[in-house]
C-alpha cells in the first residue's frame, strides 16, 4: 500500500497547516463579529430614517457573491446575512 513521503523542508506539516487553519478561523470569527455589527447598525439606521431593516435586493447581491464557493457557499452567505440581521429575521 503506498503511502506519502516524508515532507521536504519547505512543505508544511499537517500540524503547521492545521495551525494556519486555526489562525484563518480565528480571523473569520473576528471578521464575520465585525460584520454583524456594521449589519446591525445598518439595520438600526435605516429603520430610524423610516426605511426597512431589510433590503432584499441588496441581500441577492451577497448571496451572489457567495454562490461562486457552490451550494455551500450559499448556505454560507445566508448564514451571514441571518447573523446580521439578529432577531429580525428570525421567525
Amino acid at each position: 500500500m503506498p503511502h506519502d513521503p516524508a515532507p521536504s523542508r519547505g512543505e508544511q506539516t499537517i500540524a503547521d497547516m492545521r495551525a494556519e487553519i486555526d489562525e484563518i478561523d480565528g480571523e473569520l470569527v473576528r471578521l464575520i463579529q465585525r460584520r454583524s455589527e456594521i449589519s446591525h447598525a445598518i439595520g438600526a439606521a435605516r429603520a430610524s430614517e423610516g426605511g426597512t431593516r431589510i433590503v432584499y435586493s441588496r441581500e441577492m447581491k451577497i448571496l451572489d457573491r457567495f454562490a461562486v464557493l457552490g451550494p455551500a457557499g450559499t448556505e454560507l452567505g445566508m448564514l451571514l446575512l441571518s447573523l446580521g440581521r439578529g432577531q429580525l429575521g428570525r421567525r
